[in-house]
Order: structure tokens, then sequence, then C-alpha cells
């Protein structure tokens, strides 16, 4: 019997922080060690290229990125880890599916609407620059998905258009040649955290308030002392509601840690101090991990043998499961 399937992607544009380890990367590796599931994680790196034309830094990424994953404990022996560019089905399924997809859909496409409205609010051509690979990244997605016949993708709210958009391509495909896709289905988790960052937003680095996730131990507590808090003097009671910094501290601690926390505030602690314990809680929460992120990024071929092996798991699903595509459309050898 098939294991149910989940499939995840980490586009390579960036160096991950605390807000992508709480928000994604630990619930993602704990769901992995499920045995009744067959997880992929894949490095997104065509899709970096869409709104990255740096080389080096969709280069640091991937590497940056591996090594966060495999540094937090990612067992590649039982999730298939690989890189999206070492799987040359991917491309090719694209393709296909780009032939069956309506220009209509891709019209509809959230990304590609707001770009065009940004040229129309400018008073410019609707679609000056704007790239194919913007407008038909949903279809790249798609193929990531469709490749593996995964069943479940967790994505965020502003990911579900592209998991509709893929079962209406997948449904469009299988009408036409055959059922060979499953149809996935976007999962959503209402309790994934969501990081505030050094100024009280959402940690993202489109705000530029991001802690990075490996910085170093002085380096760390000198970011989380930079936090944004109000004016109120020790012993003055403090609400944890609207505390980026509880918050924070929150999505490292126990339950009982919260507890303790929470009466600290009421009973007035000093802002100092609660950066302090918070400080000491994500040092320890990533400590070892952080000892082993250094060693891997200081080994990238490695890194490299790891991803290559993970590529070859990948493939042994894709490659077949190609060349019945290929025949399916009508792309065999004669005689």
């Amino acid at each position: 019997m098939r294991k149910n399937t989940v499939l995840t992607g980490i586009t390579t544009t960036g160096t991950p922080h605390l807000g992508n380890y709480v928000g994604a990367i630990k619930p993602a590796i704990h769901a992995s060690r499920n045995p009744e599931v067959q997880s992929y994680y894949f490095l997104a790196d065509y899709h970096a290229l869409v709104k990255n034309s740096e080389p080096a830094r969709i280069r640091q990424s991937t590497l940056e990125i591996a090594a966060t994953w495999l540094a937090l404990g990612l067992d590649t022996e039982t999730a298939v880890f690989y890189r999206q560019s070492d799987i040359p089905e991917i491309p090719e399924l694209t393709w296909m599916l780009t032939c069956v997809t309506a220009k209509g859909l891709m019209n509809r496409a959230h990304a590609y609407k707001a770009a065009v409205q940004e040229n129309l609010d400018a008073q410019e051509d609707a679609d000056l620059a704007i790239t194919m690979g913007l407008f038909c990244y949903p279809i790249l997605m798609a193929a990531d998905i469709l490749m593996f016949n995964a069943q479940q993708v967790p994505v965020g709210r502003d990911q579900v258009q592209h998991l509709e958009m893929a079962r209406d391509i997948a449904q469009r495909f299988n009408y036409l040649f055959g059922e060979h896709f499953v149809l996935p289905e976007a999962v959503i988790d209402e309790h994934v955290a969501v990081l505030p960052g050094l100024d009280g937003r959402k940690m993202s680095k489109s705000y530029n308030n991001t802690i990075p996730l490996w910085l170093p131990q002085k380096q760390l507590r000198k970011a989380i002392m930079k936090i944004v808090t109000n004016s109120l003097e020790p012993g003055q009671p403090k609400d944890t509601t609207d505390s980026a910094l509880y918050s924070l501290y929150a999505a490292f601690a126990s339950a009982e840690q919260r507890a303790a926390m929470q009466r600290a505030f009421a009973e007035g602690i000093a802002w100092g101090e609660a950066k302090q314990q918070t400080f000491e809680l994500i040092d320890a929460d990533l400590g070892a991990a952080r000892d082993r992120y250094e060693d891997l990024i200081s080994r990238p071929a490695r890194i490299e043998e790891i991803l290559q092996a993970g590529a070859a798991r990948a493939r042994s699903f894709a490659t077949p499961f190609m060349q019945r595509l290929r025949s399916a459309v009508g792309i065999k050898r004669l005689g």
C-alpha cells in the first residue's frame, strides 16, 4: 500500500531566520518522522530564478538552506531531500502541463494580477517587466507537486490558489490523456506560529526585521536585545497579549515555561531580564544544531553528496513515471 505522500518546497532566495524555523522547518521535520508518510522536501532553485538574477546569491542560499535542514535533524534516509534542478523530469513535465493549461487560468494568478495592477497604478504598460517566469510560476509549482503525485502539500494561505490551479491542471491532463495524476490537497495548519520581527511586525525579509537563524551566540543576544518593547518600568505589570518579545519566547518555550513567563510579566519583570531569558532559551534550543550547521556549511561537498543521493531516490519514481506520461501524450518510439 502506497504511503500518504507529502511534499514541501523551500525557495532558495535568502538566509533562513527564526520565523522560518518556527513556522515551517521545525514542524515539517517533526511531520517527516511519521512512518505512515512519505515526505518529499526540495530546494526550489528554479523558482528562485523568478525573482533573483544573482547567481552567487542563489548558490549561497542553496548551501545555507540545505545545511539548515540537515543540521536541524531532517532524516534523509526516510524523507526524500533533493534539489529541484537535479530532476530533469520536472521541467519536462512543466512543458507538458503548459500545453494543457488555459492562459485564462494563469491570468487569474494573484501574483500576476498584483504586478499588472502595480503597473497600471503607475500609468505604465500593464505587462511592463513581467516575465514569463512570473506568469507561468503556478505551472512549475504544479509540476513539482504532480511529478510525485503528492496527496498533501502544506502551504500558507497565500499559496492556496496555486494548489487549486495544480488541481485544475491535473484534471485537464487526466481528461485528455487518462488518469495519471492524484489531485493534491492544500494543508493549512492554523496553529503554525507566525513570529514577530524586531519591530513587532511579522518577521519577514520584506520588512528587513528578521533575526537570522544561525547568528553566533553574541550576535544572537544583541539582536534579541534590540526587540522593540514599550516604556513600562520594572515592577509595572506587563501584558503578554501584544508583546513581540513574549511571542518569540513562547514559540520556543514549553507549556510550563510559558506559564512562568506569563506570571513574570504580570509581576512586572524588567524588559532587559525578559530579553535575557528569551536569548538563553533560544540559544539552548539552537546551540547544538548551530555547531552541526557550522560543520556542514564548511563541507559543501558533503551536502552535495546528500542532495545527489536524494535526487537519485526522487528520480527512481520520476523517470519511469515520465516515461508513462510521454507514452500517454504520444511521444514514444516507433515500431
